[in-house]
């Protein structure tokens, strides 16, 4: 039986609900906000963590500069081989007709340098383009320098690598296949290599047969790693992205208070003006005049308005401690209470030696804990077990669900982005699965926090997962906040 790990804290399930679709509007008020205004988008309908396919980010795109600047390293590199072979070792070859090879790549980054702004990112189709013209020209001067048995017909691999680490696997799969095209070509069709003129170079037809299958085979196995690497750096980042949107959104909303307490302020002259006059006018009107009325009126919701900012103002203030601090049980309410009433019965405990830990209000910590306790939620048949325990040095917190619990293969590497269970078991909810950017964006806040995150399945015969959250108990109390930029020194230890 495998798990899904991969819901992020969605709130209420909408359809269509963005990546890290809840977030609590100010601290102990749950209630719901869609992050579709968000520039990123990371996910598909029904998939709160899904991250849309072909997405093409601007910052992905290929930069101009990028290939001129490598073109003319090629260049550079031609012309350098060209004149040893020719003028420094003497050996014969088509001197004019490879220069002119060479001498059209040179043109080529002229216009572009002229046409286009350096800066300009291209599009795929773009890019891809050019890389063919790029392998076209280097199979041009192998077909006038000996084709596969010169020594640098293994630089055929270069434009699929460059494409292989920003492009498409479509189109990185074109430019393979003129690059295979091309190298089949040029094992049958070429000029003789380049040798001295006494002396006669030809290589077996075995071992011209060996360097064809060498170089198709490290070009796909080339392409294929580059890819993948380039994929993986592409998704962490997407990852850390959201992540730092979803904590900044927390911090946002958490200034609203501070805002409010502000406008309280300015709000409390004129509405103790408002109610002076509305009581001055009710001294000159008799109860039976119907104005007399509408002026209570007034002065009634005046009184409510002024209760209502004392609540803001006293918000802030330094005699409210419960605002600014909360005891850990609080804080497992708050993440707990909005998952009730979904059908899962959820128990939370809070024991330790000594007196309850109370910690700052953070963001982090409270958003983090939240996409736990509803991936528990997602996956648990009946219940969910949520409880604190804490002693003079450190606070813990464990969350443990009856479900299916972790897929064994994958156990080692929750907590990466993108860790996808294909197959595995579907969450009791029937929601779809997603890949794993919920339960990485609260490791990473968590860890942010100075938490140590451990998850694991429950010890046979129970079963579900199992998930532990610690703290150093002075780091709970007295630290806690996020206020640097979150992913500076990002731990890549996840």
């Amino acid at each position: 039986m495998s798990r899904n790990i991969l819901q992020p804290a969605a709130g209420p399930r909408q359809p269509g609900n963005p990546v890290c679709g809840w977030l609590p509007s100010t601290p102990g008020r749950h209630k719901y906000h869609s992050l579709a205004s968000i520039p990123i988008q990371l996910q598909k309908n029904h998939m709160s963590d899904q991250p849309a396919s072909h997405i093409t980010l601007p910052h992905r795109r290929l930069k101009l500069d990028t290939l001129v600047r490598l073109r003319w390293l090629a260049v550079g590199g031609q012309t350098a081989a060209l004149l040893v072979v020719h003028v420094g070792l003497g050996y014969p070859l088509p001197a004019g007709a490879a220069f002119a090879m060479v001498a059209l790549s040179a043109w080529l980054n002229i216009f572009l340098k002229i046409r286009w702004p350096s800066a300009m990112r291209l599009s795929d189709r773009a890019v891809t383009l050019q890389l063919a013209y790029d392998i076209l020209q280097m199979s041009g001067l192998l077909l006038l320098t000996g084709g596969l048995g010169n020594p640098f017909a293994f630089l055929l691999m270069a434009p699929v690598m460059v494409s292989a680490t920003g492009l498409s696997v479509r189109h990185t799969f074109i430019l393979g296949i003129l690059a295979t095209a091309c190298a089949t070509l040029l094992a049958v069709f070429h000029l003789p290599l380049p040798w001295p003129e006494d002396e006669v170079f030809r290589l077996p037809v075995v071992y011209s047969v060996g360097i064809w299958i060498a170089l198709v085979s490290t070009l796909g196995f080339m392409a294929i790693y580059a890819f993948r690497v380039a994929e993986e750096a592409r998704q962490l980042a997407d990852a850390l992205a959201a992540t730092e949107l979803v904590l900044a959104r927390e911090q946002h909303l958490n200034a609203l208070d501070g805002l409010a307490t502000a406008a309280a302020h300015e709000l409390g002259t004129p509405l103790a003006t408002i109610y002076l006059v509305a009581k001055e006018l009710s001294d000159e009107f008799d109860d039976a005049d119907s104005r007399a009325e509408d002026v209570a009126l007034i002065r009634s919701q005046s009184e409510r308005c002024r209760g209502i900012l004392r609540q803001l103002t006293s918000l802030s203030s330094e005699q409210d401690r419960t605002y600014q601090r909360m005891p850990v049980s609080q804080l497992l309410e708050d993440v707990i209470d909005p998952h009730r009433g979904t059908g899962v019965a959820i128990h939370c405990t809070s024991e330790g030696k000594g007196s309850e830990p109370v910690g700052t209000r953070n963001a982090a910590i409270r958003y983090g804990l939240a996409n736990l306790v509803e991936n528990a939620v997602d996956f648990a048949a009946s219940c969910v077990d949520v409880s604190a325990s804490w002693d003079d040095k450190t606070l813990s917190i464990s969350i443990k669900d009856d479900g299916p619990g972790f897929s064994v293969d994958i156990l080692g590497k929750i907590g990466d982005p993108y860790v996808s269970i294909r197959g595995g078991k579907a969450p009791q909810n029937g929601t779809g699965g997603g890949l794993g950017l919920g339960i990485f964006i609260a490791k990473t806040l968590l860890e942010r926090t100075g938490a140590k995150l451990s998850l694991d399945n429950q010890a046979p015969p129970q079963t579900g997962a199992y998930i532990r959250v610690s703290w150093p108990r002075d780091v709970f109390e007295h630290d806690g906040r996020v206020d640097e930029p979150p992913f500076s020194h990002h731990n890549s230890s996840n």
